[in-house]
């Protein structure tokens, strides 16, 4: 059976907004693909934004959509990052992170009007985002003696792995990154060469 490998994501960040009663909720979707990355942006944002009444965010990573994480930052439990979220999973996106700040208006929008405003500048970030396909998988560290090499680079071309970390002296390195879908097959491939993967 064919292993998936690919998910959508967004190329660049975008942004929504949508307005209720005197409030604003300013929508700001970013790709993301790590949590520590995650916490670098919603930390950028509260400061960027520190005057406002609320940060709320959600975000999903990976092919898996593991981890997520939805966050009401205040608003009542429920009435902003599940929306938040609920809109990247219609959407069907991962690497992805939707900060949503709130200007209070004054006036109380109740938990339906925060669930309708949390939803709807979400998914005007979203509209405005251009979605790529992304392709899971992961960089492999190899190293080989020096007359292995064109035995190496004929694997890597032959199975199109994009390289980085170059060295090819009497012992050589070399990373390259293989989709999930050829995983199997390229482990395979170097343990028939007795070549070491890491």
């Amino acid at each position: 059976m064919a292993v998936k490998d690919t998910y959508k994501s967004i190329e660049a960040p975008s942004e929504g907004l949508f307005k209720d009663l005197g409030s604003r909720f300013i929508a700001r979707a970013y790709p993301v693909e790590s949590e520590a990355e995650v916490r670098d942006i919603v930390a950028a944002i509260r400061k960027e934004y520190h005057d406002a009444r609320h940060h709320c965010f959600a975000y999903r990573l990976g092919l898996e959509g593991e981890p997520w994480r939805a966050a009401d930052d205040g608003e009542p439990a429920g009435s902003a990052g599940r929306p938040i979220l609920g809109q990247i999973d219609s959407a069907g996106l991962s690497d992805i992170l939707v900060v949503v700040i709130r200007y209070f208006g004054g006036i109380k929008l109740g938990i339906p009007g925060l669930i309708r405003a949390y939803k709807t500048s979400t998914a005007d970030a979203l509209a405005q985002a251009r979605v790529v396909e992304k392709v899971a998988g992961r960089w492999y560290g190899l190293r080989f003696p020096y007359a292995s090499l064109p035995a190496v680079m004929k694997i890597v071309k032959d199975l199109d792995l994009p390289q980085r970390g170059q060295s090819f002296l009497e012992e050589c390195t070399l990373e390259v990154r293989v989709r999930r879908s050829l995983e199997e097959k390229f482990l395979e491939l170097f343990r028939n060469l007795g070549i070491f993967t890491s």
